[in-house]
């Protein structure tokens, strides 16, 4: 840690478990998760190089729209239930399930999620990577860094979620994702 400028401030919200998965359970996932059709990510205009799957409600990120996509398999429903108890909601809540594939030096730029999302919950597969954090600017700018390490989960919730923005710099190894979302309610109803 260390290498962000600015105050050190663990963002309120914030939840990282290390282990929630064990070794036999990701290895499962993870043999799933490479048979999927993963389609390519289009953030202004430009391709980014990690791609997804999208479950229960597809994201268009260059169009900022929600759209249904194919049901949750069963595969993922239990990690679903379980990351549902970390936020103390119901399973069907998580309404967005994205599998994301990350090749060796893909980035996620700093941004805020969709004003659609509600609260998230990710787990994180193969290899560690670090979550950034910042809010705020010149010298009042907040920061922190979460590593993410193979198994683990992580939610946003709160602030962590509607005021800091976040990010991901490049990754060192092949890793992958599983990312459980609520969605408005207003949002689910337009579709």
């Amino acid at each position: 840690m260390g290498r962000m400028r600015g105050i050190w401030q663990r963002p309120e919200g914030l939840v990282y478990l290390p282990d929630l998965l064990l070794a036999p359970e990701e290895g499962e996932f993870l043999s799933r998760m490479a048979g999927e059709p993963y389609g390519e990510v289009r953030l202004h205009g430009q391709v980014a190089r990690r791609t997804v799957r999208h479950y229960g409600v597809s994201y268009d990120f260059e169009a900022a729209e929600i759209a249904p996509a194919d049901p949750l398999p069963e595969w993922l429903a239990e990690l679903r239930r379980r990351c549902a108890d970390l936020l103390a909601t119901a399973d069907h809540r998580l309404a967005e399930c994205l599998l994301t594939r990350y090749p060796a030096g893909a980035t996620i730029g700093w941004h805020r999620d969709a004003p659609v999302s509600g609260d998230v919950v990710g787990v994180s597969l193969r290899s560690a990577c670090l979550l950034r954090f910042q809010r705020g600017q010149g010298a009042e700018r907040r920061v922190f860094e979460q590593a993410l390490e193979p198994r683990s989960t992580y939610a946003l919730t709160g602030p962590s979620r509607t005021a800091w923005q976040h990010s991901i710099p490049a990754v060192r190894e092949e890793r992958y994702s599983i990312t459980f979302r609520t969605i408005s309610r207003r949002s689910l109803s337009r579709r």
